[in-house]
């Protein structure tokens, strides 16, 4: 374990909640969820590197610790064939942060990060446009990173014919590509808007072949 998933950067995040974290077991459930035998990018590695990123980015955060445990439970339940992971991942974390007490207000800003990640279009509240740019951070990776990423999501499909795939998998980057901008934030658009661009045309050329 990282430090960024370890036991104190567990309870530091919930201590900004002005609350106790939750037990030694709830989040060892949580992490055993990333580690679940069908995933392959929605992972540890990829909850540790939005950690990570979460600490570098606080002071542009209205409530950092809120978008950092939002990031905790982001991917808490994934399945590829269903839509409603995030609601699902919602309702995890809000059981979680209710049992130690956290207000309702911070509740209801935890659901609504959350579900800010299913990325179906470009979030409004700064805390949010903050945690999906870096929820997709991962496009502007350096090349082997983001290719290493892409063979991670086709692993993860690995159920579905390649034809349909590669189809299905297009489409999805097609749609990033067509955004007027990626990132919401200048601080994300600055440094990774370019290199996010050529890696998504880059692996749209390798699908078409």
């Amino acid at each position: 374990m990282s430090a960024a998933t370890d036991r104190a950067a567990w309870e530091q995040t919930w201590a900004g909640l002005g609350v106790a974290a939750p037990g030694a077991r709830e989040q060892a459930a949580l992490l055993a969820a990333y580690a679940e035998p069908h995933r392959a990018y929605h992972t540890r590695q990829h909850l540790e590197e939005c950690l990570v990123q979460a600490q570098q980015v606080r002071s542009l955060c209205r409530h950092a610790d809120e978008v950092a445990l939002a990031l905790w439970y982001h991917d808490a339940i994934y399945r590829p064939r269903r839509s409603d992971n995030e609601m699902r991942s919602t309702d995890w974390l809000a059981r979680d942060a209710r049992q130690v007490g956290v207000a309702a207000a911070s509740i209801d800003r935890l659901r609504t990060l959350v579900l800010a990640t299913r990325h179906d279009a470009h979030p409004v509240e700064p805390d949010a446009q903050i945690l999906v740019d870096i929820d997709l951070s991962i496009l502007g990776a350096p090349a082997a990173r983001f290719d290493e990423y892409e063979q991670q999501v086709r692993r993860e499909y690995r159920w579905a014919p390649l034809p349909l795939y590669r189809k299905g998998r297009a489409k999805v980057l097609e749609a990033f590509l067509a955004r007027p901008r990626i990132y919401s934030t200048d601080a994300y658009a600055d440094r990774l808007e370019g290199v996010a661009r050529a890696n998504l045309a880059r692996s749209l050329e390798r699908l078409r072949r």
